[in-house]
């Protein structure tokens, strides 16, 4: 893998990949399409060579919209072998989210999926773009790709250093922040995970996520480093997923917490027959892992779940390592991966010692290039060009990183600061908590008081308060951590692609707080 991973640009790596890897599967499908690496390699050649008879070359900006599927990472592919721009947005978004991203990045040229589970994406990108001066060129392209003459290929990029890629963070309740990646970047993130996963050509990984989130493209280069291959699920439906899963023999799935617990309500079903018998590998990233869930997964179903840390700004920060100890797994977020620096500093500036909670701080070649606007840079790394992180955590003895937080979801209670997710950890545990959120609410007396916020687990009778309390102590939390509040809702807010719970809305709607 050393030539791999010495590649300068991803189209180098797509290129190499095919000349060693030549028919083995790199994407499947339920349908029972089948995509080896050197026919993707070629596919990816005559669409490039197709974009460039629309008028898309070196440079050109361009937005995509579309679904996880085999079509989508080609054009993605092959606007990487051109050179261009790329601006993916989650197909999950609609008009508001997408307006925004539009007049924030104000492309050349928007690609589309036209007609997409009965939603006509084609009408909604040109009524946006003809609000926009110059208003870009609308593509419709579904599963029909436009095809080329390869002959008429400008060059490849020959360096990977230069802005490729641009995420935009949200665009909701505020202007959104554009994340500028290069090939370089997002395939050190690549690299990274693929080191830590220990992942060989014999696997089969899974994306049920969707492709046009950061976790997408740093997915599939992990693939192309590694050379397996991954299932693509178009619309997640869980039943539906693991029957794929058990069919094509998925040795590794996952996305994030909440995919987690949903494969795990699904072998629940059947106690005494794996629902994925090849099954070795449960990996991912996003939200909190609470340590039992680990354990959960572990006896229930015998496989490792192997959970990282990353972000938009750095898509793989950790991982942790299928050679990693039960309690390793269990109760951190893995090592840096490879190439990546971690410190931890405190509130007065100065490097944390083992084991001493701070502000997680990083660098390395995983680390974006910044944001497109440059005001935005000063606050977001430090004067020795560490980028902040805005998460608490610990890094322990063993070099394994703990989260412990969100800087901003620390509850000050009478002074006291109180970490969230130590509580939602405790939480979890209760048999009548399917799952819980704790947030901070105003409080005149206290400054904050804790609320826990719970689901209510399936079968279960609602927690009261004072079971509630009574879990707390019995788990030896100090007095002052115990929830004051507690909130029964249906279902937590969440968002739309890997499941991570908006506690924003829950200050909302339970504080009064924006």
């Amino acid at each position: 893998m050393s030539e791999l991973l010495e590649a300068p640009t991803i189209w180098e790596l797509v290129r190499h990949r095919a000349e060693l890897s030549g028919d083995r599967p790199l994407l499947l499908d339920p349908q029972g399409r089948r995509v080896g690496f050197a026919e993707f390699a070629a596919e990816v050649e005559r669409v490039a060579a197709g974009l460039v008879g629309l008028g898309i070359g070196p440079g050109t900006l361009v937005t995509w919209q579309l679904p996880t599927r085999v079509e989508s990472i080609v054009i993605s592919m092959a606007l990487a072998r051109l050179g261009a721009v790329q601006n993916p947005i989650l197909h999950l978004y609609r008009e508001r989210e997408v307006g925004a991203v539009l007049r924030a990045s104000r492309p050349d040229f928007f690609i589309v999926p036209g007609v997409w589970k009965d939603r006509d994406f084609g009408d909604m990108a040109r009524t946006l773009s003809a609000e926009l001066d110059p208003a870009p060129t609308v593509l419709e392209i579904g599963t029909d790709l436009p095809y080329g003459d390869v002959g008429t290929l400008p060059e490849p990029p020959s360096s990977g250093t230069a802005v490729r890629w641009i995420y935009y963070t949200s665009g909701t309740t505020s202007e959104p922040k554009g994340v500028q990646h290069s090939d370089q970047t997002l395939m050190a993130g690549g690299r990274g995970l693929a080191a830590a996963l220990d992942m060989s050509p014999d696997d089969i990984g899974s994306m049920a996520f969707p492709y046009s989130h950061i976790a997408g493209p740093d997915y599939l280069l992990m693939m192309l480093a590694a050379g397996f291959g991954a299932v693509l699920i178009e619309s997640f439906v869980p039943a539906d997923a693991v029957a794929a899963y058990r069919d094509l023999g998925v040795t590794m799935c996952g996305g994030s917490t909440a995919f987690y617990q949903m494969f795990l309500a699904e072998q629940r079903k059947t106690p005494d027959t794996p629902v994925i018998p090849t099954l070795r590998i449960m990996s991912g990233g996003g939200a909190a892992k609470p340590p039992e869930l680990f354990y959960d997964i572990a006896r229930e179903m015998g496989v490792r779940l192997v959970h990282g840390y990353g972000m938009t700004e750095v898509p793989m920060m950790a991982m942790g390592s299928p050679h990693d100890t039960d309690e390793q797994l269990a109760y951190t977020d893995g090592k840096p991966v490879l190439g990546a620096e971690i410190r931890i500093v405190k509130d007065d500036e100065t490097v944390a010692a083992p084991d001493e909670e701070g502000e997680v701080r990083l660098r390395g070649p995983v680390v974006c290039l910044g944001y497109t606007d440059p005001a935005v840079n000063a606050d977001a790394f430090d004067a020795e060009g560490w980028f902040r992180t805005g998460d608490l955590g610990v890094l322990r003895p063993d070099g394994h990183l703990r989260l412990t937080g969100r800087l901003k979801d620390v509850i000050i209670r009478k002074g006291e600061n109180i970490s969230a997710r130590e509580l939602e950890d405790v939480l979890f545990n209760h048999p009548k908590v399917g799952d819980v959120a704790v947030i901070g609410v105003p409080d005149e007396e206290r400054g904050e008081l804790v609320c826990a916020v719970v689901e209510t687990a399936d079968g279960a009778e609602p927690i009261t308060l004072d079971e509630l309390v009574a879990w707390c102590k019995d788990a030896g939390l100090m007095m002052q951590k115990i929830p004051e509040r507690l909130e029964i809702v249906d279902a937590l807010p969440r968002n739309e692609t890997l499941n991570k719970v908006l506690k924003f809305k829950l200050r909302e709607q339970f504080g009064g707080t924006k």
